[in-house]
């Protein structure tokens, strides 16, 4: 399941896309186009600056921006720097899989199809992606 420091870090990014063009976006602006509170994307934004998907300008004008385009941030590195592992089963958390009933295990194959699945998905949605989906269904909204 995905916690909700994980919706709203991508909450966050997509509306830090929608607004590259404003140059830095105040925390502020986007907690009130959100409709989360400041105090908690306070607490995201170190994560994401971990993960170098901001850049930071602090004063008068400064707030946050993407590092990179839109296209370049995908919806499943974003959740894996808020979320850490997406792994549906502790034994695949880590690069190995340690757990000493790994060769017989009969489930296993599940869990990694899973695991495989969900990584596929989640890595083949761009920000960009999201923001075009956006643009089609506000351009299917006209009345006669």
């Amino acid at each position: 399941m995905i916690s909700t420091r994980g919706r709203y870090a991508l909450r966050m990014m997509i509306d830090l896309a929608e607004h590259q063009n404003d140059g830095f976006v105040a925390l502020k602006d986007i907690a009130e186009r959100q409709n989360i509170s400041k105090k908690y994307l306070e607490q995201i934004i170190p994560v994401l600056n971990r993960a170098e998907f901001l850049q930071t300008m602090r004063g008068f004008g400064g707030g946050y921006r993407l590092v990179k385009p839109p296209m370049d941030y995908t919806v499943g590195e974003i959740l894996r720097a808020t979320e850490g592992s997406m792994a549906p089963v502790s034994c695949l958390e880590g690069q190995l899989n340690t757990c000493p009933r790994c060769q017989e295990c009969m489930t296993l194959p599940v869990w990694e199809g899973l695991y495989r699945v969900v990584n596929n998905y989640l890595d083949g949605i761009t920000l960009q992606d999201i923001l075009d989906k956006k643009s089609e269904s506000a351009g299917n909204n006209y009345y006669i």
